[in-house]
């Protein structure tokens, strides 16, 4: 019989794996799925859009368990960009939140970036910083030019 942690690292095999689980997660409300795709580790990330930077596994879950209090939320993800060495990935991303709340559907616009390590158990994030963003911003690309200064 395959111990439980095998057959997630199975499903994890690569940082894509772990940031289709965490969307489809999020998509469901499904706040172990979602927790799954996190490392265990004390020191994971998470920043929501205007929020505190939160630290640790029991925190992060804690700010999901109320962003989940009204269910799933509709994400879609566009735009990727993905920067992967052997043992770490970090992907930005342009995500399109239509989340329930009490006054009905709200569609934000956000802008994400999704930090993963590659563990003994798979793939993990180990950080998630979004920022709020406009649909006209997030339509635009924005180029800057090889010299900075």
């Amino acid at each position: 019989m395959t111990p439980p942690e095998a057959k997630t690292a199975a499903l994890l095999a690569s940082p894509d794996d772990t940031e289709a689980q965490y969307y489809e997660a999020l998509q469901h409300g499904d706040l172990e799925r979602l927790m799954a795709s996190w490392s265990d580790d004390d020191e994971v990330i998470c920043v929501h859009p205007g929020g505190p930077r939160v630290i640790g596994q029991a925190a992060v879950r804690r700010t999901f368990e109320t962003l989940f209090a009204n269910g799933g939320m509709t994400v879609r993800v566009d735009g990727v960009r993905r920067l992967q060495s052997e043992g770490s990935a970090v992907h930005n991303v342009l995500e399109r939140i239509d989340a329930r709340t009490a006054e009905g559907v709200r569609t934000t616009w956000v802008v994400a970036t999704n930090v993963y390590l590659k563990t003994a158990l798979g793939w993990r994030m180990v950080a998630h910083h979004a920022s709020a963003t406009t649909p006209q911003d997030a339509a635009l690309p924005v180029t800057v030019p090889k010299t900075l200064h």
